[in-house]
């Protein structure tokens, strides 16, 4: 396969990223809240929300050893978007917390498509642009899922708290038809052994980004993909306004992932810009219990977002640099899971704190995990 025909393709590569991510986030700023008014505690919300996390976790590093070992991509994307497509449509359809927990899950097993998605992208490039590649793919994820909880908090608030599920299944289709089109970059080489693959996990380069990653996904999932919109609702936000909070603290993360290593790394360095991007993470958590403006909350979660993106796309980057090519799979799929164990803990833990002490002590616990993430960046990050 020749270069040209592989760079005419990669516009349709955005593009399909970005429809897959929309069909996975059209309704996440409301699914806290739907989960709430279908009777849910938040204990039970915690585990619906980490329902997602916790099937990335399992499969995302046998998915990326198998993909290497077989040295195909494309099939489970396509498989990944299909997952994502039937999970909406059954959170939609299914009206009660337990399928919800179950349909929440599904949605995890097409996230875990991510390993091939990045993957596949990045054979695209060279060894040596692998941060400018993460950065772009990261940024049309974050446009994906900015468009989508944009457009889903507007129907749920103007049609019905179904009406999200059902826009992502139908983008959920159009991806499917549109992802056909995507070119399989192989490389000529005998598929790998197993036992090799799993060699792959014990790279120091891989852990320390892996470790950090964690509590990033940990901060992320308790707060603004989890918690946050229902502090919200406590001050007053419709579903509209909930729609835009979450749209508003992603909206930054596709300019930080674009910038994070083509200018961020390159001006301040590795260290600086994951140590200060915790710091402001940190930050933007642990002021919300003291905000009564939606309009001050909004700033907070802006501030957040951008430092969430500009530190999740270097770690991602970081993860694979070391990695010869032909393991890249098996490394991001080790990367992906364990940061898998992140947004399985965090809604757990904000739900369990908040029912027993109050969900002001849930984004304040959040706040200190990002301040650790602040302290071992500073100090392990060379």
């Amino acid at each position: 396969m020749n270069k040209e025909s592989v760079q005419y393709r990669i516009p349709l590569y955005y593009l399909v990223t970005s429809l897959f991510w929309f069909s996975l986030y059209s309704y996440v700023p409301n699914l806290s809240i739907y989960a709430e008014n279908l009777g849910a505690s938040h204990k039970l919300i915690g585990l619906i929300l980490s329902s997602y996390g916790f099937t990335q976790m399992v499969l995302r590093i046998p998915l990326g050893i198998y993909s290497d070992s077989i040295n195909r991509r494309k099939i489970f994307i396509l498989l990944g978007i299909l997952s994502s497509l039937i999970s909406a449509l059954g959170m939609g359809l299914f009206q009660n917390p337990w399928a919800l927990l179950i349909f929440r899950g599904l949605s995890g097993v097409a996230a875990a498509a991510w390993v091939p998605f990045t993957v596949l992208f990045s054979s695209y490039f060279s060894s040596e642009d692998s941060s400018r590649a993460m950065g772009y793919i990261n940024s049309f994820n974050v446009l994906g899922q900015m468009l989508a909880m944009l457009l889903g908090g507007i129907l749920a608030e103007k049609l019905s708290s179904q009406a999200p599920f059902y826009l992502a299944a139908g983008v959920g289709v159009l991806a499917l038809v549109l992802g056909t089109g995507i070119i399989e970059k192989q490389e000529k080489r005998e598929p790998m052994k197993i036992r090799e693959l799993l060699l792959v996990g014990r790279e120091k380069q891989l852990l320390i980004p892996s470790g950090l990653a964690v509590l990033v996904q940990l901060i992320t999932f308790a707060s603004v993909y989890g918690f946050t919109p229902i502090a919200a609702q406590n001050i007053g936000a419709n579903e509209m306004q909930t729609g835009l909070l979450t749209t508003l603290s992603t909206l930054p993360g596709i300019f930080a992932s674009a910038l994070s290593g083509s200018v961020f790394t390159k001006k301040f360095g590795e260290r600086k810009t994951l140590t200060f991007g915790f710091l402001a993470l940190a930050l933007s958590c642990a002021v919300i219990p003291s905000i009564n403006s939606i309009k001050i909350l909004y700033l907070s979660q802006m501030v957040g977002g951008f430092a969430r993106g500009a530190i999740f796309s270097l770690l991602m980057s970081l993860s694979i640099q070391s990695v010869e090519p032909h393991k890249r799979a098996t490394a991001m799929g080790f990367f992906q899971a364990i940061y898998g164990l992140g947004m399985f803990i965090g809604p757990i833990l904000v739900g369990v704190i908040s029912d027993l002490v109050g969900l002001s002590w849930g984004f304040w616990i959040v706040g200190l995990m990002g301040a650790l993430g602040s302290l071992l960046a500073f100090i392990l990050i060379d």
